[in-house]
């Protein structure tokens, strides 16, 4: 391919305007710099194109910061696209665990304690209040309880006095699981805070020990509680880990959109230069859409570090969502109004005219 054919497609990260009027000239003086022989760009003068092309999309040259704008933008919508993504790659799991297959689990880990009559299962993969998600119930979700969307599972509490202790329970347990098949995590006790009084000792504070196996696409946890304070000395919890799916396809709709994303961006940027309120619109949208996830991120980061997870909390949680959903929703609505911006017919100046005499 002769190198100005090769210099063409490196253009093409400038806008089409802009290569209207200055490709001929960029062009010209690019073949003109090239030594004799040479059939392909530089590394260096590739990289200095379509850099300066990306700039240029972006338009505002007097700004410093547009392109941090645009980086935010970008990254933020591959981030919720790539959450959608991964919640319909989610529908190719396994429905979560029946009572059969929860009764069959419990009785392998452990033999000898006795499971109660109030054994719940899950309707769907993701439950809101232990019912699928209905239309009906967005007033919730908008208004602060969207943190009850989550994944369901199979649960039941133990019932009477505990056969042996604690200790000796968990031994057993590990050692059945690891048998059979499953990937035990180490069990973790956490101190429960249930006196708030300064005179109360942290000795005297229940603890509770928690217990995570994985084996294939099920996971299963077991809490040893306080029976004084929750009634059963053990919860047991069995729920489907994350489908293989999810994460090559939220990685490949994160990146689409996100590049297809800073484009966009770099469009409405130029189609708006010079209109007032744009950079302050531009600027709610990206708090709006950035808070939920910089107050979500790391607290889900500190609860996974204090105990193992074989499977990870969704995306769509990292990013505050659908828990603080109506910034999200409200961030739409101002994005919306910019396209509406760039989209509305530009007025020329007139020029002036000078009466003679």
């Amino acid at each position: 391919m002769p190198l100005d054919h090769r210099y063409r497609r490196l253009l093409l990260a400038y806008p089409r305007a802009y290569r209207r009027e200055r490709g001929s000239e960029i062009l010209g003086l690019l073949l003109d710099s090239a030594p004799p022989g040479r059939t392909r760009p530089t590394v260096r003068e590739a990289a200095d194109l379509i850099r300066g092309g990306l700039r240029c999309r972006l338009g505002r040259p007097a700004s410093r910061t547009v392109g941090v704008w645009a980086a935010l933008t970008a990254l933020i919508c591959g981030l919720f696209t790539a959450s959608l993504a991964a919640r319909l790659a989610w529908e190719t799991s396994r429905p979560q665990p029946d009572r059969a297959e929860f009764t069959a689990v419990f009785t392998e880990a452990f033999p000898g304690h006795r499971l109660g009559d109030d054994v719940s299962t899950a309707p769907a993969l993701f439950v809101y209040y232990n019912h699928p998600l209905r239309l009906s119930q967005w007033r919730g979700i908008l208004l602060g309880d969207g943190g009850e969307y989550q994944e369901g599972s199979a649960s039941g509490l133990t019932s009477g006095p505990m056969p042996v202790d604690q200790d000796r329970a968990l031994a057993t347990a590990v050692q059945r699981l690891e048998a059979d098949g499953w990937q035990v995590y180490g069990p973790t006790s956490t101190v429960l805070q249930t006196c708030a009084a300064a005179r109360c000792e942290r000795t005297d504070e229940p603890v509770e020990t928690t217990l995570v196996a994985r084996r294939g696409d099920t996971v299963v946890r077991a809490t040893f509680e306080d029976p004084d304070t929750y009634g059963s000395y053990l919860e047991v919890e069995l729920q489907r880990a994350t489908p293989p799916a999810v994460l090559p396809a939220a990685v490949l709709a994160g990146v689409v959109v996100g590049a297809l994303a800073w484009l966009v961006f770099g469009w409405v940027s130029r189609r708006t230069q010079g209109r007032r309120g744009v950079p302050l619109l531009l600027g709610g949208v990206l708090v709006l859409w950035w808070a939920p996830a910089l107050l979500a991120a790391p607290s889900l980061a500190g609860h996974h570090l204090d105990e193992p997870h074989p499977s990870w909390h969704p995306l769509w949680e990292w990013l505050g969502q659908p828990t603080l959903s109506l910034f999200l929703l409200v961030g739409l609505a101002c994005s919306a109004t910019l396209l509406a911006i760039a989209l509305a017919p530009r007025r020329e100046p007139r020029p002036l005219t000078v009466k003679p005499g």
